[in-house]
């Protein structure tokens, strides 16, 4: 397997039903916006039984769906998140939970988990509507995506784990934003004053698996 490792900078907003992602040409840079495109994404999260990977604040997933299907493991750095990706290969069960995480993912947060099982621990269905900010000259500077969740336990008993609703919006850096980090956090601190004009508020949770085990604070 060939992973890919990036490292993902972004805030996120949540937001009621009726809310409208504002336009935001005119913010730093952005000076095109691109039209819409909608996805669904699916996610499947592992961890241990006694979720030693979010105590680290560590996330293990499997995606379905979108520009980037595959394993992922999230880590935290000192500005945003180091992402570390692999491609999808032949597993079977989309989503499902079925799948088992590949030895090469598992070695990744080996030192974190020891000899502990993996098991999946929340699916996570998101319906995604991307809008890509662009430069004069098209380069890519961020995404605003706005998204439809819902979320189900999967470790048992199942009670303990309700399915979840909600809208959230997320605002990430892309290969064309400044190259220094003062001038990504002013970027990223003029795109929220629209943000929250539109009427969202800064996220109560630090992730998507946070919210669907209805904690405040994991890794993504």
């Amino acid at each position: 397997m060939t992973k890919h490792s990036q490292v993902e900078i972004e805030r996120k907003y949540d937001v009621d039903a009726k809310a409208v992602p504002p336009r935001l040409i005119g913010v730093g840079a952005v000076a095109l916006e691109s039209a819409p495109e909608t996805v669904e994404l699916v996610a499947v999260y592992f961890d241990t039984p006694d979720l030693d990977l979010a105590h680290h604040r560590i996330a293990l997933r499997v995606r379905h769906g979108g520009g980037d299907a595959g394993w992922t493991v999230k880590l935290p750095g000192d500005e945003g998140r180091t992402e570390i990706s692999w491609p999808l290969g032949d597993a079977e069960g989309a989503g499902s939970g079925s799948e088992r995480p590949p030895a090469e993912v598992v070695d990744a947060v080996r030192a974190f988990i020891g000899d502990a099982p993996l098991e999946p621990l929340a699916r996570v269905t998101n319906t995604r509507t991307t809008v890509i900010l662009q430069d004069a000259a098209g380069f890519a500077i961020a995404e605003l995506c706005d998204d439809h969740v819902r979320s189900e336990g999967l470790r048992a008993p199942r009670a303990d784990s309700p399915e979840r609703r909600w809208r959230e919006w997320e605002v990430e850096l892309l290969e064309g934003a400044p190259d220094t980090r003062e001038r990504r956090t002013a970027l990223l601190d003029e795109i929220e004053a629209r943000v929250l004009e539109a009427g969202a508020r800064v996220s109560v949770s630090s992730s998507k698996l946070a919210r669907a085990l209805g904690v405040d604070s994991l890794g993504e």
